[in-house]
C-alpha cells in the first residue's frame, strides 16, 4: 500500500486537482450535458493528442528545459505519414516508422545544439519550430494529403468495450510507462536531479548531455506519435496543423504543477493540467462562450497557475 500510495502521490499536484474538482462541480451546474457519460468521452478523445505531447514536454521542462517546436514536428510527422503511405505507396508501417523517425531526428538536433553548441534551448526549437514547420510545407507545397486506409480512421472512431477509441488507449498507456519510468527507473529520478543542478547531477556521475538530448528526443517522438494519432483522427494531414500546440503543451505541464526551473514535477500532475484544459475547452464551448474569448480565459488560468507556483516557491 505504501508503494501503491507513493506511485500515485498528489505531491505538488494537490491545488490544480481541487481546481479541476472544482471546475467540474460548476460546469455540472451551469449545463446540463456536461455531467454525461458521452461528453466525458468525448473529453478524453479531445486531449488524446495534448495529453500525449504534455508528456513529452514534461520530460523536457523537468530538466529545466523548454521545447517550442512540438507543434511543428507534429506537423512533420503527418506530413511525412502522409507522403509515404499515400503519395508514396509504402506500407503504413513504414510510414509509421518514417514519421518518428523524422520526430527524432528534429529532437535529436535540438538536443545537440543545447548541449553540444550551447545554444539557450529557446533559441534551439524556436529554430527548430521554423525548420520543421517550413520542411512540412516543402512536402506538398502546402497541400493536405488524403486517402489513408479505411482502418486507419476507424481506429479513432470505433469503441472497444463501448468507450475505449485507439488513440485515447494509446494515451493511457503513455502515461502509465511515463509514470513508471519516472518513479522507478533511476534514470528517470536522475532528471530530477538535472533539473535541480546539473552541475552536482555531473558530479554525481549522471551524463547530462546524453541524458539532455535523449530527453529531447523523446519528446519529439511523443509528438511524432500525437501527429499519426490527429492524421487518424482526422483521416488526413496538412502542414498548418499543431500550430500553437506547444502553448497548450506547456500550459498543461505548468498547470499541473511542474516548475518552470525543472526539478519538481511529474506526470499525475500533468495529466491533472491536460484535464483541466480538456474540461475548460470543453465546458466553455458547452456555454457557448466565444473562441476568443477562450483564449483569454485559459491565458490567464496559465497565469494564476505560474503566480500560485511562485508563491509556493517563496514560502
Amino acid at each position: 500500500m505504501e508503494r501503491f500510495s507513493k506511485f500515485f502521490s498528489l505531491s505538488g499536484a494537490v491545488g490544480p486537482l481541487i481546481g479541476l474538482l472544482l471546475l467540474c462541480a460548476f460546469l455540472s451546474f451551469a449545463t446540463d450535458s456536461f455531467l454525461s457519460f458521452r461528453n466525458f468521452l468525448n473529453i478524453a478523445d479531445q486531449i488524446t493528442v495534448l495529453g500525449i505531447m504534455a508528456v513529452g514536454m514534461t520530460f523536457v521542462i523537468l530538466i529545466g528545459g523548454i521545447d517550442l517546436s512540438v507543434g511543428s514536428v507534429l506537423a512533420l510527422s503527418m506530413m511525412v505519414l502522409g507522403y509515404l503511405n499515400v503519395v508514396a505507396e509504402l506500407p503504413m508501417a513504414v510510414a509509421i516508422a518514417g514519421a518518428l523517425i523524422a520526430a527524432a531526428f528534429c529532437g535529436a538536433l535540438s538536443g545537440l545544439l543545447i548541449t553540444e553548441f550551447k545554444v539557450p534551448a529557446f533559441i534551439a526549437t524556436l529554430a527548430m519550430m521554423s525548420i520543421a514547420r517550413g520542411v512540412a510545407n516543402m512536402i506538398t507545397n502546402g497541400s493536405q494529403i488524403i486517402g489513408f486506409p479505411a482502418w486507419f480512421n476507424l481506429g479513432a472512431i470505433i469503441r472497444h468495450f463501448g468507450f475505449l477509441t485507439m488513440t485515447v488507449a494509446v494515451m493511457l498507456v503513455v502515461f502509465v510507462v511515463a509514470m513508471l519510468f519516472l518513479r522507478l527507473r533511476k534514470e528517470g529520478r536522475s532528471l530530477y536531479a538535472i533539473g535541480g543542478n546539473p552541475e552536482v547531477a555531473r558530479l554525481a556521475g549522471i551524463n547530462v548531455k546524453l541524458a539532455t538530448v535523449l530527453v529531447y528526443v523523446v519528446c519529439a517522438l511523443l509528438s511524432g506519435l500525437a501527429g499519426i494519432l490527429l492524421a487518424a483522427r482526422l483521416d488526413s494531414v496538412q502542414p498548418s496543423s499543431g500550430v500553437a500546440y506547444e502553448l497548450d503543451a506547456i500550459a498543461a505541464v505548468v498547470i499541473g504543477g511542474t516548475s518552470l526551473s525543472g526539478g519538481t514535477g511529474g506526470i499525475v500532475g500533468t495529466l491533472i493540467g491536460v484535464l483541466i484544459i480538456g474540461v475548460l475547452r470543453n465546458g466553455l464551448n458547452l456555454l457557448s462562450v466565444s473562441p476568443f474569448l477562450q483564449a483569454v480565459i485559459i491565458g490567464m488560468v496559465i497565469v494564476l497557475a505560474v503566480a500560485a507556483e511562485t508563491f509556493k516557491q517563496r514560502r
